[in-house]
């Protein structure tokens, strides 16, 4: 069992690493679905039930997962999905219809969803035996990673094809996964503090089960509007703004950006607003930026919404995962990332089904009215939590 500063120091390192992963292969694959939708001639909602895939793959996995982290232990799980998140992520190049699509990005999702819950459940418990708030350290290395592969993907994107790249995608995953993963193979996951074991309880009263939903609310809220910067952020830049598809992948870069920024302080801004504050101040603040980035006129405007909406959001999903999981340990996660990759669920369909009837700046106008739900959500649970007196 790890017991030692050096040995969690190592831990908490592998799982940075295998965060900004993540991020940095989902960035590569959603800046190139413009040229993924062109290339199956799907229209905005089919599309959007095609995009559908990575989400409804990822939810359907989380409670699977979860089962297979309690029997395998959260880094086996963690390193086999990273695994299968490299190799799948090469396939969405190889479709030509929207069907097509939509069932390799099952795959997809599926990996991505079992890495996210596993790695999660893996940051809890070092959170809880570092005795920490680091929780937004984590999310900062997946952001770090969506940033820096949206910025090479818009790179590459005039010279490169869409299998090219994402093959090095791939290629990359492998080797990083091969390079990082025996660390966690080799250590079992900590011990969390004696005296939180002791008062941990039995069985979780219905006010707790209430409370670990309503943080699951506001993941969802968070992911919503995520997912949808990711899916359809760079193709209202160049769609609806005539942007080229650099710059287009640039919108992604200034959001990915931005939230690293965001969850860098998000320890120091948690210890002095408190987590009530923090959810609140960071809803209203994504909802201003939302609106600003899907109604502005000009590129550089939605760009600085793009980069607003980032900072609002940065730090949502964080403290959401952590309050459950203090709450409910492991089981508290699991609800809560279910719930918040529900928003992701959600988002790319609805998004795409509003894209037809309205316009697709009129449809992104919804991530600003969920960051609003969000920051109303988190007011009215802190404003309750007071008055119990807890």
């Amino acid at each position: 069992m790890p017991g030692n500063g050096d040995s969690l120091t190592r831990l908490r390192a592998a799982l940075t690493v295998f965060f900004a992963l993540d991020g940095f292969v989902f960035a590569g694959w959603v800046v190139r679905i413009p040229a993924i939708k062109e290339q199956t001639n799907a229209s905005a909602s089919a599309l959007g039930l095609a995009l559908l895939g990575v989400s409804a793959g990822a939810v359907v996995t989380m409670t699977l997962t979860g089962r297979l982290c309690r029997r395998y232990g959260n880094h086996r799980v963690t390193v086999v999905c990273a695994v299968l998140l490299s190799l799948s992520v090469a396939l969405p190049p190889l479709t030509h219809s929207a069907l097509a699509l939509g069932l390799v990005l099952l795959l997809f999702g599926a990996a991505y969803g079992g890495i996210n819950v596993a790695f999660n459940s893996a940051a809890v418990e070092l959170v809880a035996a570092l005795r920490r708030p680091i929780m937004p350290s984590f999310h900062a290395a997946f952001s770090l990673g969506g940033m820096t592969g949206a910025g090479l993907g818009g790179l590459v994107a005039g010279s490169l094809s869409p299998i090219r790249h994402l093959l090095l995608l791939t290629a990359v995953g492998l080797v990083v996964t091969a390079a990082v993963g025996p660390t966690l193979l080799r250590h079992e996951p900590p011990a969390p503090p004696r005296r939180e074991r002791e008062d941990a309880p039995r069985r979780l009263d219905g006010r707790t089960r209430a409370l670990v939903l309503v943080f699951g609310l506001i993941a969802g809220c968070t992911a919503y509007g995520e997912g949808a910067l990711a899916d359809w952020g760079a193709l209202h830049l160049e769609q609806d703004l005539g942007a080229s598809a650099g710059a287009a992948a640039a919108g992604y870069s200034c959001f990915a950006l931005a939230m690293t920024v965001g969850r860098l302080t998000g320890t120091t801004l948690l210890e002095r607003l408190g987590q009530t504050r923090t959810v609140v101040a960071g809803g209203t603040t994504a909802a201003a930026g939302m609106l600003l980035g899907s109604l502005a006129p000009s590129l550089w405007a939605a760009l600085l919404g793009y980069a607003v909406t980032g900072l609002g959001l940065a730090n949502l999903f964080p403290v959401a995962v952590e309050r459950a999981g203090a709450l409910a340990g492991s089981s508290g996660v699991a609800t809560a990332s279910t719930l918040g990759y529900g928003g992701m669920l959600l988002g790319p369909p609805a998004i795409g089904f509003m894209a037809d009837w309205f316009t697709l700046p009129a449809a992104l106008t919804s991530v600003a009215l969920l960051a609003a739900v969000a920051a109303a959500v988190g007011a009215l649970v802190g404003l309750a939590t007071r008055r119990a007196g807890g």
